[in-house]
């Protein structure tokens, strides 16, 4: 079984400063002269850990991580008031490309996860010519029909206990609504102990329901009151726009990445974002290898998932 490499520091940090006045943190490790890779991280709102750079060997890529607008170290955080009209897929597409070039990279592998999935695949459509390979882990296409499953209720079939927790701070005469509109309002509220409340209820529902097993530490630290406003608040917002991107869009455009080598990593008992979703990529994109984790869910640390990915960012290298 294959397992994270060791833990490394970044050899270079910055913030690239874009013409609306965002500064995205990013940062490089691994081999200044290696093959080079972004890491997508989740979300949206989620932000880059250190361990994130621990997917690829340190000999063999140079190793980029961001933090998307909003979140983590970039500037204006969400918790701080920053201004979500600036904050789109096109936003972050752009960001990515901006980095590119200040990085003097001409292409680099892609690798994202959830979200980052999303916005791997939503790039690599816009920038074909600019993605090495594709290394995808739990598949999110931002169809209604996924949101609806994990925010409407049909997950809480799974999960009765943590639904009603999810259920606390809405109204009880706002239950039968669509919740992603309910949370909007309470997330915006201009009472912050509301929107704080909001916020760690949202977060700490997908914290509890990520992986096949339970791990309290990860539920926990998401209640962080200013993590859960930015990974809450961006979520919400790019759920109430479905992402910014036409229903279907993900997969109608595939053709665009037919030719870019793609393998696709996700968990059988993936609830937050389920295996329908990886399968529908697949049967898009033939060329690509899809394989299914039988026993792990939607967590990038989850041992057969990590497995994997580290297998495949090797045989990439």
């Amino acid at each position: 079984m294959r397992t994270l490499y060791p833990a490394i520091e970044p050899y270079e940090t910055g913030f690239l400063t874009t013409a609306d006045g965002q500064e995205i943190y990013w940062e490089t490790s691994g081999n200044p002269d290696g093959k080079p890779v972004v890491f997508l991280h989740g979300g949206p709102g989620a932000g880059s850990a250190p361990w994130h750079r621990q997917f690829f060997d340190p000999a063999a890529y140079r190793i980029v991580l961001l933090d998307q607008r909003g979140c983590g170290r970039s500037r204006p955080h969400v918790a701080d008031g920053a201004d979500l009209s600036l904050n789109t897929t096109d936003h972050l597409i752009d960001d990515l490309e901006a980095l590119r070039e200040l990085l003097g990279i001409d292409q680099w592998q892609v690798f994202g996860g959830s979200w980052g999935s999303t916005l791997s695949l939503a790039y690599a459509q816009r920038h074909p010519n600019r993605v090495t390979e594709l290394v995808l882990r739990g598949i999110f296409l931002l169809r209604r029909a996924e949101l609806d499953w994990f925010y409407n209720g049909q997950t809480g079939w799974a999960f009765p206990d943590l639904w009603e927790q999810f259920l606390a701070p809405v109204p009880p005469a706002d239950r039968e609504r669509d919740l992603i509109e309910v949370y909007r309002e309470l997330l915006n509220s201009n009472d912050r102990a509301v929107a704080e409340a909001a916020a760690i209820a949202w977060t700490t529902w997908e914290a509890a329901t990520l992986s096949l097993l339970p791990d309290e530490e990860r539920v926990r630290s998401s209640a962080d009151p200013r993590y859960a406003l930015a990974f809450a608040g961006l979520e919400n917002h790019y759920f109430c726009h479905a992402g910014f991107l036409r229903e279907g869009q993900l997969l109608d455009e595939a053709s665009k990445i037919e030719d870019i080598p793609t393998v696709i990593v996700h968990g059988r008992y993936d609830l937050v974002c389920p295996a329908r979703n990886a399968w529908d990529l697949h049967k898009v994109l033939p060329n690509s290898t899809l394989i299914i984790v039988e026993d792990a869910g939607h967590a990038a640390s989850e041992p057969g998932i990590v497995h994997h990915l580290v297998e495949t960012t090797d045989r990439f290298r």
